[in-house]
């Protein structure tokens, strides 16, 4: 890793704002920031050589950074979903039966001996992306905060099943990993909520604020790469302990000047460097060799838009069920800890992201059929008022 290779990289993650410049797309930034990588990795010229460590710890450092801001994102503190949770529960629940049965099927019909991800890859979605389309859609009602629950629930479930259902061989270690980081999570919840209601907090933030001290930045940071280093001594994924932290502090309330500061390290660094050498490690060459790994990604994609599309059957609308089928955090954990424990077949990362992309595409075109305020003024679509959130990454 040199200055010219972080320079590049850098530029390259330029590529991620200028595919979405256009907000009516709704398309992620993630996905420029992917095909650079993928350009200028092992599909393309081979300029950047994702082995490479320093380039791999770095990602993995934005990774973690990247599951720590979506954990923020999930609303864990809005009142008003709470009315929403049983329907959106039951919801997540169907979908993940549904789920249950097509993975396996996707997996039998393609060879590929992994039913288990297969299915918490279709019951998943993305807080970090359904939640800034309804944003930036001005949708309210009963409807959306049965969905954005419905979104929440399965985020955050999938992004537990993943590392145990990944490799089912090893669940027992993985279990007992996960335990382990969300017992630690649970205690830094409590003496966050502790130093927030003594007033210890607020006295910090003003004597940082007043000399420019940044010491909530540095103490997230800090508790990140704390939670990092007991998910790595557990041998579970850091994508744990980033949700586990995310949902501790957004259970607290994640204070404005954090969230700023955040959004300046990820969106501006981390986030971007982490999905450019994640594009890098991509081999889309594979597809030649192997046709049918398209098929396999067109089919989990589809088969992932299906599910959500059948809670129909329980009264959600279909563009609002389509847009729940929005995944790219658990994907993306998907490929980046499979690889890691060796545990994909050649080409299935490519297919596993292909079809991520497939409902990213499926939302954006149902987001555009959405028109903004769908219920009559007065619902209860009201949100609790809070600090303003930094765009996600993804």
């Amino acid at each position: 890793m040199t200055f010219q290779t972080l320079a590049l990289i850098t530029v390259l993650g330029l590529a991620g704002p200028l595919l979405a410049w256009r907000q009516s797309w709704h398309l992620p930034v993630i996905l420029g920031e992917l095909a650079a990588g993928i350009v200028f990795g092992t599909t393309g010229f081979g300029v950047l050589d994702p082995a490479e460590p320093t380039f791999a710890f770095l990602a993995n450092i934005g990774f973690a950074v990247v599951m720590f801001v979506a954990g923020t994102h999930v609303p864990v503190r809005n009142a008003a979903i709470r009315s929403a949770l049983g329907t959106g529960a039951l919801r997540a629940v169907l979908v993940g039966v549904a789920a249950a049965v097509l993975g396996p099927l996707v997996s039998d019909f393609f060879g590929m001996g992994h039913g288990a991800m297969y299915a918490v890859l279709i019951a998943s979605s993305s807080a970090a992306l359904v939640l800034p389309v309804i944003d930036s859609q001005g949708l309210t009602g009963k409807p959306v905060l049965e969905l954005t629950a419905q979104v929440a629930i399965a985020d955050a479930a999938c992004v537990v099943a993943l590392p145990l259902m990944i490799d089912p061989s090893h669940a027992g270690r993985a279990a007992l990993g996960a335990l382990a980081v969300a017992a630690a999570a649970v205690v830094v919840y409590f003496v966050l909520r502790y130093l927030e209601m003594s007033g210890i907090r607020h006295r910090m933030h003003k004597i940082s604020e007043d000399r420019q001290f940044a010491l909530e930045l540095r103490v997230s940071l800090a508790l990140l790469f704390l939670l990092g280093a007991l998910a790595t001594r557990s041998q579970v994924s850091i994508m744990l302990a980033g949700f586990a932290l995310g949902l501790a502090v957004a259970a607290v309330g994640e204070p404005r000047r954090v969230a700023r500061q955040l959004f300046g390290i990820s969106d501006g660094f981390l986030a971007p460097l982490f999905f450019v050498w994640l594009g890098a490690r991509l081999n889309l060459r594979e597809f030649g060799q192997q046709p049918h790994l398209i098929i396999l990604g067109l089919a989990l994609g589809g088969a992932a838009v299906l599910a959500h599309a059948l809670m129909r059957l329980s009264g959600q609308p279909i563009p609002f069920g389509v847009m729940a089928s929005a995944q790219i955090g658990v994907p993306v954990a998907a490929v980046t800890v499979g690889t890691q424990l060796h545990v994909l077949k050649p080409g299935e990362a490519s297919a596993l992201m292909l079809g991520a992309l497939i409902t990213v595409a499926a939302t954006a075109w149902a987001a555009r059929g959405i028109p903004a305020a769908p219920t009559a003024a007065g619902s209860n679509g009201a949100t609790e008022p809070g600090p303003p959130s930094p765009k996600p990454p993804s």
